[in-house]
C-alpha cells in the first residue's frame, strides 16, 4: 500500500490523497457491495467533509486533513484483515472506525490465542488494557448484550492458561435464572448445565480449538460450571471468570467474590440492565457495583451501546429501551 499526496491549493482547502490498493479483489471487497462501505466510511466521518470513491487502482479521499488520515488508517486496517483471508462487514468498517478515533493506539495483548484479538471500539480498549495487566486482580465489566464483556474476559483468561501465568481458567454463571433449580430439568447433571454454558464453549473453541479445549478439560486445566459450585472452595492460581452476574443474588455474589484465593484473577461480567431474577430479589452485580467501586484493588469498566460489535440495529435497540427506562 502506497498513498500519493496531492499539494493542497492552501492550509485551508480540503485535503486530497489517494489511498492504492494493488490487488483489483481486495479494493471491490474494501468498496463493498455497490461501494456500500465507502458510503459508511462517509457517513462515520462526515464532520470531517469526507468524501471517498474508487478511482482506478485505488480509492480518492478528499475533505479535512484529519478525517482523510483517520480514512487512511481505516482502509489500511481492512486491507489487513483481507491480507490474512479475512471477509469484511459493516460491522468491520465501524470498528476501524472507532479503532482510528481511538487517541491512543496502545492496547494490551493477549499471548498464544488461535486468533489475534484487537478492539473494535475504544471502550473495548480501555477493557482489554484493565484485562492484560496481571495486577488487577479483581475487574467487574459490565455493558449491554454485544460488547464483548465476556469474550474478552475469556480471550485473557486463555491467554493466561496457554502461556502458563495461570494454572487453570474456571468459568461460572448462574445456571438458570430462577434459583439455579437443575434438579427440574431432564437427563444427568452435565446435560443440565450444558445448554447454560454453550456461549463459554463456543468463545472456548474460537480462542483455542476443540482440540486443545478438550485437552485442557481431561486434565481439569478448564472448568465451566454452574454457580452452585463454587460453594466452600478455594480456587487458587486460577483465572476465574463469573458471567451472567447480573443474575446473582447478594448472597452468591459474596460467596463466589470470597473465593479468590493466592495468585489468583476474577473477572466479573454482566449487564444490570437485563436482571432476570424472580421476585423482588435484589441483583448481587448491582449490589456488588454500589459498595465496591471505591475498594482497593477492584476496577470497574463499563461498556455502553457504542461498544455493541453485533449487527448494527442491536446499538439502537439497546438505545430505544434504555429512551423508555428499561436497562
Amino acid at each position: 500500500m502506497s498513498v500519493k499526496r496531492r499539494p493542497s491549493a492552501s492550509p485551508e482547502a480540503p485535503v486530497s490523497r489517494i489511498f492504492e490498493v494493488r490487488n483489483a479483489e481486495w479494493l471491490r471487497d474494501i468498496c463493498g457491495p455497490h461501494h456500500r462501505h465507502l458510503q459508511l466510511l462517509e457517513t462515520r466521518l462526515a464532520d470531517y467533509g469526507l468524501k471517498a470513491e474508487s478511482q482506478g487502482g485505488g480509492i480518492l479521499l478528499v475533505g479535512k486533513a484529519e478525517g482523510v488520515s483517520i480514512a487512511e488508517a481505516v482502509l489500511a486496517e481492512l486491507e489487513r484483515r483481507l491480507r490474512t483471508g479475512a471477509e469484511i462487514s459493516d460491522m468491520d468498517v465501524d470498528g476501524a472506525v472507532e479503532a482510528a478515533q481511538t487517541p491512543s493506539q496502545t492496547f494490551g495483548t493477549f499471548r498464544s490465542l488461535k486468533k489475534p484479538i484487537t478492539p473494535q471500539t475504544r471502550g473495548q480498549s480501555r477493557y482489554i488494557d484493565l484485562l492484560a495487566n496481571p495486577d488487577n486482580a479483581m475487574i467487574f465489566g459490565v455493558g449491554p448484550a454485544g460488547t464483548g464483556k465476556t469474550f474478552l474476559a475469556v480471550a485473557a483468561g486463555v491467554s493466561e492458561l496457554l502461556s502458563g501465568t495461570r494454572q487453570r481458567l474456571i468459568v461460572t454463571r448462574p445456571a438458570v435464572e430462577a434459583g439455579e433449580k437443575l434438579g427440574f430439568l431432564p437427563g444427568t447433571l452435565e446435560e443440565k448445565v450444558d445448554p447454560y454454558m454453550l456461549p463459554i464453549w463456543d468463545s472456548l473453541r474460537e480462542l483455542m480449538g476443540q482440540e486443545q479445549m478438550e485437552r485442557r478439560m481431561a486434565r481439569g486445566e478448564i472448568e465451566v460450571a454452574p454457580l452452585a459450585f463454587m460453594r466452600g472452595r478455594t480456587l487458587k492460581n486460577a483465572f476465574v471468570i463469573v458471567d451472567e452476574a447480573q443474575n446473582t443474588t447478594v448472597p452468591q455474589m459474596k460467596m463466589v467474590l470470597t473465593r479468590l484465593g493466592r495468585d489468583s484473577r476474577m473477572v466479573i461480567t454482566g449487564d444490570p440492565g437485563q436482571v432476570d431474577l424472580p421476585g423482588s430479589q435484589p441483583s448481587g452485580l448491582k449490589h456488588a457495583l454500589q459498595i465496591l467501586s471505591d475498594v482497593e484493588g477492584v476496577n470497574v469498566h463499563t461498556l455502553t451501546a457504542a461498544d455493541v460489535v453485533r449487527h448494527g440495529l442491536v446499538s439502537r435497540i439497546i438505545d430505544a429501551y434504555a429512551a423508555h427506562g428499561e436497562g
